[in-house]
């Protein structure tokens, strides 16, 4: 091949990298904007979401941007008698926002009250579905046992049955749904926790945890919480993510 065909060939090749080289720096730098874009709306809505929320009064469990992000503060329309002094304001809509250090302060005392008792000494259970992932891995990383989509009936009061089983405190994810267990604690009495949203009645309830108790985020966060303080109670490693309870996927 002539030289000047290669070197033709050779320029060509040159210019189509650099454009190409060229290219690719103005679509990260596009991508970088975009990335910083989305961050700054985040963070302008999370700022917002802040002046909605009691500010925290000392460390939080965990960041109070976890608590947001799950939407654990988030009640109904409806407030019980029973759980209006966790109530933080209502919104324009009518929907009630609990008190972020009411939160807390009700994890911190659910897990004072576990960590009386052995894993094998409680259950938990959760009859919402959007529970059920999280009640299993709570099981799975404490010990505890757990009752999630069904409560066997009689369980705890019935000694004829081949599975019962008398345990020395009850965790309920809603007093109303999983309410047959709450019963059958209150007549052996054995205490019982409950993670209660604004519209649930708290009777039975020895200790209230007030928190949306609704879907998979708020339940997966509850119990991550309720979990990773246990073992760290207990002083047991602990390895699982928010996300692992929650279900989320995490970006790397």
């Amino acid at each position: 091949m002539p030289r000047k065909k290669k070197t033709e060939i050779a320029e060509n090749t040159e210019k189509e990298t650099g454009q190409s080289a060229e290219g690719a720096d103005i679509q990260e730098e596009q991508t970088g904007k975009h990335e910083e874009k989305i961050e700054n709306k985040l963070s302008n809505l999370f700022g917002e979401l802040k002046m909605e929320l009691e500010p925290p009064k000392k460390q939080l469990l965990i960041p109070l941007e976890e608590y947001v992000k799950a939407g654990v503060h988030l009640g109904t329309k409806i407030i019980s008698g029973d759980m209006r002094k966790y109530i933080y304001r209502r919104r324009a809509d009518g929907l009630a926002i609990l008190n972020t250090n009411l939160i807390d302060e009700g994890f911190r005392e659910a897990v004072k009250l576990m960590s009386k008792y052995s894993p094998e000494e409680i259950i938990l259970v959760c009859k919402r579905e959007a529970g059920w992932r999280a009640a299993n891995l709570l099981s799975e990383t404490t010990g505890i046992r757990a009752f999630p989509k069904k409560y066997p009936a009689g369980i705890m009061t019935n000694p004829a049955l081949k599975d019962f089983f008398q345990p020395s405190l009850v965790i309920v994810c809603d007093p109303w749904i999983d309410r047959n267990a709450m019963n059958d604690s209150s007549i052996i009495n054995i205490p019982v926790i409950g993670l209660c949203d604004t519209n649930n009645l708290v009777k039975n309830i020895d200790l209230v945890v007030p928190c949306n108790n609704k879907s998979n985020k708020t339940l997966g966060l509850a119990m991550y919480i309720l979990a990773s303080e246990y073992c760290k109670a207990r002083g047991v490693p602990f390895k699982a993510r928010i996300s692992d309870f929650t279900g989320e996927e995490v970006k790397e």
